[in-house]
């Protein structure tokens, strides 16, 4: 017999790492397993492209904001009356003409427009319009042809009652739903109400935004962005169950983990780009429905949405490359064997150290940060990373909550015990599901702490006291009679209850001389009768030939310019000086010696009145050359339109008449339009999570088609499994709304010190939970038909 040597055993080669032609050739192996994957592997496709071009649409509209803020800042400016150099009327010309204010309000909108006059026969043009409208003629938006030609327009058609000549360009308008006219008219004069130009478009100086705002709008933009982040990422993994057990064939031929690892990254990368196909789709479809529709007050023309070359480019690149990086991680906990079972590492449970510090570094960049740096580059970077880390901390933090929550739930119903022995066996889908509205509720919360501490800041109180009057108006009148008739045409108004009206004028001691800076000491007459005085002035007692001085207005120049008209008994000069201008026609007055001296009272526009109140009487405004009207009306409000049919008296007297409504509070602009592209970018992020959660449901339930079809076989009953998934889904939900308040709360506080400001309402988490509730709610609902239909006994057929 022959003996063997003793070998020792050759050891096996070590394995050669692929090269980047070799990582190339899995992922393009993966494309091909995603193209030709049959049924199954077209809908786990679909599904991904579907979840991953609602997000790149989102992204690619957010990218889209500095193009369209410039691009309506640029039409804005061109459509500013140009100014010379000195700031004084333009020299008239064959290109000037003469302009006036017709800008109107109407209802709940604001209608903006001038009147013109031309003075040669080249005058400069209006941006988006061709020709200058004649006498009698105008041109309009095709918003306000659109109002103006529907029955709600019929009250504001007699406002602007002339000729429709033509349309204003999208170069002349703010935005498709922009309001906007420009009438011919040959009543405009130079020395009463009109001012003569001859050239359009003027930059005014920006007003650098506040501190406290720009903070606003980096919380909101990360809050808003960081979700659909998540989305995309949650997206990739659509039907990654089934993908990954598909996948364990492969080890049969040979491949290793890594392989198949990198061919998974290949077919979502193929989802992925399909994905950002289907994005780039949605977004111009849903840029030329932007023109079409207007959601709080916010729309745009098709061409300003335009995403900025860089950020563009930087989504069509980074979204693949995150499919990719997002399969590779998700796999580290997924066996994938050659007899084709998929299992969770399940050595040890999810740790929590290293989750935690993410989100309190992120606490700790808030804490270095301040309102103050917030508008530099590295001030808006730091506060957008700390806002950024605290909230995917809370992501993070949730998968390791919902499973040691899980973990410890025994007993119960069998749907209860159904859906928590689901959860404890892989809760990974059911936390991915929820992390996009975790971090949604999270930011919400966080942002509407901020907006409610910061609002007394830019909500001012006008003083104005809306029960004495609804509506002012004032105008500039050639004589006294035609102001009396101003006054006496609003009270006969439909719907008009009471008219606080004075027809106002100056007076000046007579033979007063300008001094160094030709000025001349004057103060305001206003005339009259005793019920419009008594809301001036604080009146002992008022008959009709009664006079009075009002002090204690407040404005110390027409306290000290009061002093020198003197008492009863000095003569003045009335309608004989405007500041700086000497009438040709003054009228000479003397102070009566009834005149008493009384103090002044809050109008219901909430100014105060200094200088002299007379009664018609002790002054007759009919000799006046020229004169002011100022009416305060008190409307009925249970007369539909009322506003309305004040401001169309005002049009029918002078349609240059300055026409406004009365309010109690005063609205920072910045902060009113902030506040409404929040309330857009919120509803698109929330519809984006409801979207991103039912399309988890569903694919989950696909999952499980045949676990379903044999439980309803052995006798379960489908409402079981109804309240079971509902349970599945509600748990996560639960633990992440607890998440997420308390996040939100924590980040809220942040934000508010960096601004040096105090929380004001504590609950205000409240309405975003029962968004999260309805969230749940309408999930589970729209998941029924889906349910009941997998659970027929087709499901239990198998290739």
């Amino acid at each position: 017999m022959t003996l063997l040597d003793d070998r020792p055993a050759e050891r096996a080669p070590a394995p050669v790492r692929p090269g980047f032609t070799g990582r190339v050739r899995d992922l393009r192996i993966g494309v091909r397993c995603a193209v030709a994957g049959g049924r199954e592997g077209w809908i786990r496709t679909l599904l991904t492209a579907i979840g991953v071009g609602l997000g790149v649409a989102v992204l690619l509209g957010a990218a889209s904001v500095p193009t369209l803020m410039q691009q309506r800042d640029d039409r804005g400016a061109a459509r500013q009356l140009g100014v010379t150099a000195t700031g004084d009327s333009a020299p008239r010309s064959d290109r000037s003409f003469l302009l006036t204010d017709a800008s109107s309000e109407f209802r709940d909108a604001s209608v903006g427009g001038y009147l013109l006059r031309p003075d040669g026969a080249h005058p400069v043009l209006p941006p988006g319009v061709d020709r200058m409208p004649g006498p009698g003629e105008m041109v309009v938006s095709p918003a306000l042809r659109r109002l103006l030609d529907s029955p709600d327009g019929k009250l504001l058609k007699e406002r602007y009652p002339y000729r429709d000549v033509g349309t204003i360009a999208p170069a002349g308008l703010s935005d498709p739903f922009d309001l906007y006219v420009y009438a011919g008219s040959d009543r405009i004069t130079a020395d009463r109400d009109g001012r003569r130009y001859d050239t359009w478009g003027h930059r005014y100086g920006t007003t650098p935004m506040d501190p406290v705002l720009v903070v606003m709008v980096i919380l909101a933009c990360v809050v808003l962005l960081v979700p659909v982040a998540i989305f995309i990422a949650t997206a990739v993994r659509f039907g990654g169950e089934r993908r990954d057990r598909r996948l364990a064939a492969l080890r049969l031929v040979g491949a290793d983990v890594r392989m198949t690892r990198r061919m998974a990254a290949g077919e979502a990368l193929f989802g992925a780009v399909v994905g950002v196909l289907l994005g780039a789709g949605f977004f111009l479809a849903a840029r030329q429905l932007l023109a079409h529709v207007e959601v709080w007050r916010l729309t745009a023309f098709p061409s300003d949405l335009s995403p900025v070359p860089v950020l563009g480019a930087l989504i069509v690149v980074a979204v693949p490359l995150a499919s990719i990086a997002v399969t590779l991680f998700a796999l580290r906990s997924v066996a994938i064997e050659p007899l084709g079972v998929v299992r969770s590492r399940r050595g040890r449970s999810r740790r929590l150290w290293w989750r935690l510090p993410i989100p309190v570094i992120g606490a700790a960049l808030l804490l270095m940060s301040s309102a103050t740096g917030s508008t530099d580059t590295f001030g808006v970077v730091r506060i957008s990373a700390g806002i950024g880390l605290l909230l995917i901390g809370l992501v993070l933090v949730l998968p390791w909550l919902v499973e040691a929550v899980v973990a410890r739930l025994h007993g119960g119903s069998v749907p209860w015990q159904l859906a928590t022995r689901r959860l404890q066996l892989s809760s990974t889908a059911a936390s991915r599901a929820v992390a996009g509205i975790t971090i949604a509720v999270a930011g919400g919360i966080a942002l509407q702490m901020f907006t409610t501490a910061v609002d007394d800041d830019f909500v001012k109180s006008t003083g104005a006291d809306t029960r004495r009057a609804q509506i002012s108006a004032n105008a500039n009148f050639p004589s006294g009679a035609l102001a009396q008739r101003m006054v006496n045409e609003f009270g006969a108004t439909k719907g008009v209850r009471k008219v606080i009206g004075t027809v106002d004028t100056w007076a000046s001691p007579a033979g007063a001389k300008p001094d160094a800076d030709g000025y001349t000491s004057s103060v305001t007459l206003s005339v009259g009768t005793c019920a419009a005085l008594r809301e001036l002035a604080h009146l002992p007692s008022c008959t009709d030939g009664d006079v009075f001085r009002v002090t204690g207005s407040g404005d110390a120049y027409m306290e000290s310019e009061l002093k020198k008209i003197g008492g009863p008994g000095t003569r003045l000069e009335v309608d004989g000086a405007d500041f700086d201008k000497k009438a040709e026609k003054a009228v000479s007055w003397t102070l009566p010696k009834n005149t008493r001296t009384v103090t002044s009272r809050r109008d219901p526009s909430g100014d105060t009145f200094g200088g002299l109140l007379a009664t018609p009487s002790a002054f007759d405004t009919r000799v006046l050359h020229n004169s002011s009207t100022s009416a305060q009306v008190q409307v009925d409000e249970s007369v539909p339109d009322a506003l309305e049919f004040v401001r169309n008296t005002a049009f029918r007297i002078d349609p240059a008449m300055r026409v406004w409504t009365l309010s109690s509070t005063q609205q920072d602009k910045q902060f009113a339009s902030i506040q409404r592209g929040l309330f857009t970018a919120a509803a698109i992020t929330i519809s984006l999570i409801a979207a991103s959660m039912l399309i988890n449901q569903i694919e989950q339930l696909r999952e499980r088609r045949r676990l379903l079809s044999v439980l309803v076989a052995y006798g379960t009953r489908r409402s079981t499994l109804a309240w079971s998934v509902l349970w599945q889904t509600a748990i996560p939900v639960v633990l992440g709304m607890a998440l997420a308040v308390s996040g939100g709360l924590a980040l809220g506080v942040l934000m508010l010190r960096m601004v040096d400001r105090t929380v004001t309402d504590w609950w205000v988490f409240l309405p975003l939970v029962g968004v999260g509730a309805a969230a749940i709610a309408g999930v589970t609902l729209l998941s029924l038909p889906p349910l009941y239909r997998l659970m027929r006994p087709e499901g239990l057929r198998t290739e």
